[in-house]
């Protein structure tokens, strides 16, 4: 979604992946290829002033030196509300992954001092769009496969799904706004609903009469145990399970002051 917004917009874009072809689209993207990880050299891109990072917020902090040399003054970069959300979770896991956002976005914030950047960081909620997530998507499979999903009743955590291309806009309107130098922010969807009002308009996006089975914590226990030896089985946890019914809401009031952020009601 970020890239055809930014050459509709005029910006000459290079585009940089792990698995891709090196060489210039049919619409004026010059594509490089580019591992962060392990310190190996950057391709030359010349002109080079600004950075939208969508990989792993932890792989930028130690490449910011790298991007300045280069002419980098500019950084935009993608976080998560995980940091905030499975900073308290059971599993140890996902307190790991929230302690990693953290110290990420430290760091981050850090190098980019460091080496006179200005950074935004954008932390998403529940993000979908194009099928290829694994949030709305995951339910989209398990709602055509099975035609039915399973609910901890009675799934009234709050949630407020966000779509990718919203997510693009907000890179477009940030990146020449001086009020969202050196900030971060939370992007939340357009609406809030219930787990439960989630998962219907998943049905509703399938074609499908909302179906549910509703177990106990103590039937999911067993059932996920079971689901564990099949090897074709959704990949349900007890954490995932128990979030249902837990609110993960945020405040997009500073986005919409700063950059006017304005993103779409759940549209699956």
């Amino acid at each position: 979604f970020l890239l055809p917004r930014l050459r509709r917009e005029g910006y000459p874009v290079y585009a940089l992946g792990r698995r891709v072809a090196a060489g210039v689209d049919a619409d004026g993207v010059a594509w490089c290829r580019a591992e962060l990880e392990g310190g190996s050299p950057l391709p030359a891109m010349a002109g080079l002033t600004t950075l939208v990072h969508l990989a792993p917020l932890w792989l930028l902090p130690p490449r910011i030196e790298a991007f300045a040399r280069m002419g980098v003054r500019r950084v935009i970069a993608f976080g998560s509300t995980s940091r905030f959300t499975k900073q308290d979770s059971a599993s140890v896991a996902e307190q790991a992954l929230a302690a990693r956002l953290a110290g990420a976005e430290a760091a981050l914030a850090g190098a980019c001092g460091e080496h006179s950047l200005v950074w935004t960081l954008f932390r998403p909620t529940l993000t979908y769009g194009s099928g290829r997530d694994g949030n709305i998507a995951f339910i989209a499979r398990v709602v055509r496969r099975y035609g039915v999903f399973p609910l901890a009743a009675p799934a009234t955590g709050r949630r407020q799904p966000v779509h990718a291309d919203d997510l693009a806009a907000a890179c477009i309107a940030a990146l020449e706004c001086p009020a969202t130098q050196d900030r971060a922010y939370n992007l939340p969807g357009g609406e809030t609903l219930s787990y439960r009002r989630m998962v219907e308009a998943v049905f509703a996006a399938c074609g499908r009469a909302p179906r549910f089975v509703s177990l106990p914590p103590t039937a999911w226990r067993l059932a996920l145990g079971a689901l564990s030896l099949w090897p074709r089985a959704p990949r349900i946890g007890l954490e995932m399970v128990a979030r249902m019914n837990t609110d993960m809401v945020f405040d997009l009031e500073d986005a919409q002051r700063d950059f006017g952020y304005s993103p779409r009601p759940f549209q699956p």
